[in-house]
């Protein structure tokens, strides 16, 4: 839900700013994504719904669920997903378009930012992300 308007604007990239406005902070009640429709919950540590709109962590890479490569990975996965589920339900936040406004999928590139500071960091601060440096590192 949005704090003041401009919703889709923001999250469709027309509005090319580098830090949001006032007022636009994002909030909602964030579960896990299970089954075919999605509209706000958490997919994995760095992908999540808001809305209706798909959206990927622009500075980080976490560990994969849907595939890991092993076993650490697979835990490190759901944990970096729960951290992520817990930080978006702990109050609104403003998503911050850095770069391109999209990735080859089609998810919107944002980073996502309370109090000033990265929520993204914060994942890597905890070990359960890497700062995303354009190429995906392992975990195992």
């Amino acid at each position: 839900m949005l704090d003041g308007s401009g919703l889709s604007d923001w999250l469709l990239g027309t509005q090319e700013r580098a830090v949001p406005a006032a007022g636009q902070l994002y909030s909602g009640q964030f579960g896990l994504c299970s089954g075919s429709v999605r509209v706000t919950c958490v997919v994995d540590g760095d992908t999540f719904w808001l809305d209706g709109t798909k959206i990927r962590i622009a500075d980080i890479n976490t560990p994969e669920v849907s595939s890991p490569q092993c076993s650490q990975e697979a835990v490190l996965g759901r944990r970096a997903t729960e951290r992520l589920r817990e930080m978006l339900n702990a109050g609104p936040f403003a998503l911050v378009r850095d770069g391109r406004d999209e990735d080859q999928y089609g998810r919107k590139l944002r980073v996502a930012m309370r109090d000033g500071q990265s929520l993204g960091g914060q994942l890597v601060a905890e070990g359960l992300a890497h700062e995303w440096q354009g190429y995906r590192r392992g975990w195992c």
